[in-house]
């Protein structure tokens, strides 16, 4: 809970300073604001993703060597889990994506 609230307030912060800043240059694709809040705002999803993921698969494997027997049951949840994980980073990048393609669009 904590983990995904302090990506989700990055995100939100990063994000921000990209809107806030001027307009791009006539002609320039993407402001550099822009630029530079996508990829900061990505590594900080990506990261934080993966240290869930590696979390969970940690989890996953102490409890199938402490109770071989629930090993089924906990490979589907795993799974289940590392999707959800792995959705969040899809999120943060369609979040950028928008950021850096609609916001100069819009200037």
């Amino acid at each position: 809970m904590r983990k995904s609230f302090l990506m989700t307030l990055a995100l939100v912060l990063v994000a921000s300073a990209a809107y806030a800043s001027d307009a791009p240059a006539a002609g320039a694709a993407v402001g550099p604001t822009a630029a530079w809040a996508t990829a900061i705002g990505m590594a900080i999803a990506a990261g934080l993703c993966g240290l869930g993921q590696g979390m969970g698969l940690k989890a996953a494997c102490e409890g199938t060597a402490r109770n071989p027997e629930a090993g089924g049951k906990l490979t589907v949840t795993l799974i289940l889990g590392l999707a959800f994980i792995e959705s969040l980073a899809i999120y943060a990048l369609v979040v950028n994506l928008i950021l850096l393609f609609v916001k100069p669009l819009g200037a």
